[in-house]
């Protein structure tokens, strides 16, 4: 079991380095002697590796001269029927299954764009370049708009007596970045981090292209098993842990105060950093979530990133990053320095000036108004079939349990023809096993779409399950 473990984590990073336009077409790739020593790996496990790269047509081999990365060549590589089940089965990526239009689209945990602030926002646009003439044609700094860092900073101060300052600030494109920069500075091939069980599938996939030897922690309605998390710090002493506690994506769960609380213990006393992503924090419904685990932090051992994309406006790719540690922040400076030398200004000064404004509330409360009755709409229709899932109390995703005998990657190619989507669980699961868990999010489809849509789906696995049953 664990040569599997080695030889996969061999083949996903030489894979995932090729898909990332790293290593380029006729490229040398590494030695087997000096990628098994740099991967800790036997050089037979290595070599295991780039032989099936190399019967994938992935990487071919000159006598006496090493391995190369092939040509890209479509042709050369054995395509199914639909090439985005395709590109899903072989990468697991999200993005793969969001290219395909669908009537009914429950696979993007997006909002609907009707329910954004698209008028208020275009408004802005038109004062901040009264305000800024100039914006166009100047850069932000690496670490974001000082008038941004200020505001935020005073929000969070407000909102959660995090008593942070402008520099414990770091403005991202978004939360993918952020990830993607902890990652960066944080993490180097065969580090132990622990990621939970299930999670994020884009941080899943940037931890992987790094080389991460991953560890799981489960994840369940209650939080999490902590006397779990302190064995495998205490056995792996791992860089980070990765986590979204409120609300979390997939499956809605929120962890508990006094788990944060403990979380941070646990952090300081085996020095792991705990990396708390933050996404849906203000999407809440019947009551606001406990207050972030970075307000627990007194010796910079979390990292907080909030993002603002879902619910303000995803088309500006404004989140943000918030640590106590000047070490910490450094490092993620200069590897923010290194992918953008800093966000769009622009950007960040239309979102300041409708974040500060008195109308960001009022669209705030709408949208958890419009979102809640969205979600119950959805509960109402799958309650006509014998599934399982837990009611999240916010977040914009229900994860949902269908019976065992089906799978949920099968069901997806499915589904498409009948221009639905979904996310198996596998895309969300970092050991990648097969699943009969989906995730269903009811916030873009309006809701008639939802309720046609999960009325259909629902009579496909029926379907479905009945002809496996007679199989």
């Amino acid at each position: 079991m664990n040569g599997d473990f080695l030889f996969k984590q061999v083949y996903d990073y030489v894979l995932n380095r090729i898909e990332l336009n790293e290593w380029k077409e006729d490229d040398k790739l590494p030695s087997i002697r000096n990628l098994a020593a740099d991967m800790k790996v036997h050089r037979l496990t290595v070599l295991k590796a780039y032989q099936l790269l190399k019967q994938e047509n992935r990487i071919y081999a000159k006598d006496k001269s090493g391995y190369f990365v092939q040509s890209s060549d479509n042709s050369k590589y054995d395509n199914q029927d639909i090439p985005m089940i395709s590109a899903y089965v072989q990468k697991n990526h999200l993005s793969e299954i969001h290219k395909v239009p669908v009537s009914y689209q429950f696979s993007q945990a997006l909002i609907d764009p009707n329910l954004l602030p698209n008028r208020y926002i275009s408004d802005y646009v038109k004062k901040v370049f009264d305000l800024y003439p100039k914006v166009l044609s100047t850069y932000s700094t690496v670490q974001g708009d000082e008038e941004l860092r200020q505001s935020l900073s005073g929000y969070f101060n407000r909102q959660y007596k995090m008593f942070t300052n402008p520099d414990h600030l770091l403005i991202t494109t978004g939360s993918q970045q952020a990830i993607h920069l902890i990652a960066q500075a944080f993490v180097k091939a065969r580090d132990t981090i622990l990621l939970e069980r299930p999670s994020y599938s884009s941080a899943i996939d940037m931890f992987r292209a790094i080389g991460a030897n991953i560890i799981t922690v489960d994840i369940h309605p209650y939080g999490y098993d902590l006397e779990q998390i302190e064995h495998l710090m205490k056995k792996h002493k791992p860089r980070l842990f990765y986590l979204n506690p409120t609300f979390h994506n997939p499956t809605g769960y929120t962890v508990p105060p006094a788990q944060r609380k403990q979380l941070v213990q646990l952090a300081e006393q085996y020095r792991c950093l705990l990396i708390e992503d933050d996404a849906y924090s203000d999407i809440y419904f019947d009551e606001e979530p406990p207050t972030p685990i970075y307000t627990y932090d007194t010796s910079g051992m979390v990292i907080y990133i909030k993002s603002f994309c879902k619910y303000i406006s995803p088309g500006l790719r404004i989140a943000v990053m918030m640590n106590g540690h000047e070490s910490v922040r450094k490092s993620l400076f200069t590897v923010k320095s290194l992918a953008d030398n800093g966000s769009p200004l622009l950007n960040q000064k239309i979102f300041l000036h409708y974040f500060s404004s008195s109308r960001l509330q009022q669209h705030v409360e709408k949208l958890r108004i419009a979102l809640q009755i969205r979600k119950e709409i959805m509960e109402k229709e799958l309650s006509a079939a014998n599934w399982q899932w837990t009611s999240p109390n916010g977040g914009l995703n229900l994860w949902v349990q269908l019976p065992d005998h089906l799978s949920t990657e099968d069901l997806l190619t499915k589904a498409i023809d009948q221009s639905i989507s979904f996310v198996p669980g596998q895309i969300c699961d970092p050991l990648k096993q097969p699943s009969s868990w989906l995730r269903l999010s009811y916030s873009f489809a309006n809701e008639e779409q939802i309720s046609k849509g999960i009325r259909k789906f629902i009579n496909l696995v029926q379907r479905d399950g009945s002809h496996a049953s007679e199989a």
